[in-house]
């Protein structure tokens, strides 16, 4: 049984009961493949992330959860987007339902070496013509293509 489950613009959703700030990490290599996860408590793949903790800057966020989670060391260059959507809410085992609230980091990789985690199945750099066929959730999915799309411009939604 997964540890948590997503919900997008579910009516039989239950109601969010909290918000915390959280990161992900759109990493791509010099090849331009993108470091994705196979998640533990979901089994879907994604991008490196979590919550802040108390005492740590949103950038060391990042940095700390890329290297927990990956083996690898990032460097913080940019903010894709900032995503807060309501309808899409993530159920956990001990009762939060949490609504989305992650702020977007486009991060390059500076060292490490890849590895598994506790949080994760598989960790590996993904080529973006394999993105399509991989069990990604939908806003991990829109994450990405704003990551690839390189606007400007953070989206903010």
């Amino acid at each position: 049984m997964s540890r948590r489950t997503d919900y997008f613009d579910d009516p039989e959703a239950p109601k969010a009961n909290s918000i915390v700030p959280a990161v992900t990490a759109f990493v791509v290599n010099g090849a331009g493949d993108v470091l994705l996860e196979r998640r533990s408590d979901n089994g879907r793949w994604g991008m490196p992330g979590g919550v802040q903790e108390v005492g740590e800057n949103i950038a060391g966020t990042v940095v700390r959860e890329v290297m927990e989670e990956t083996g690898i060391h990032v460097e913080v260059v940019g903010l894709v987007g900032i995503f807060t959507d309501p309808g899409h809410v993530i159920a956990f085992a001990d009762g939060e339902v949490r609504q989305e609230f992650s702020l977007c980091f486009r991060a390059r990789p500076v060292g490490g070496e890849i590895r598994v985690s506790s949080e994760s199945f598989a960790v590996r750099w993904v080529p973006r013509a394999e993105l399509e066929s991989l069990d990604v959730s939908p806003t991990t999915r829109r994450r990405l293509e704003e990551g690839f799309r390189d606007a400007a411009t953070p989206v903010i939604s």
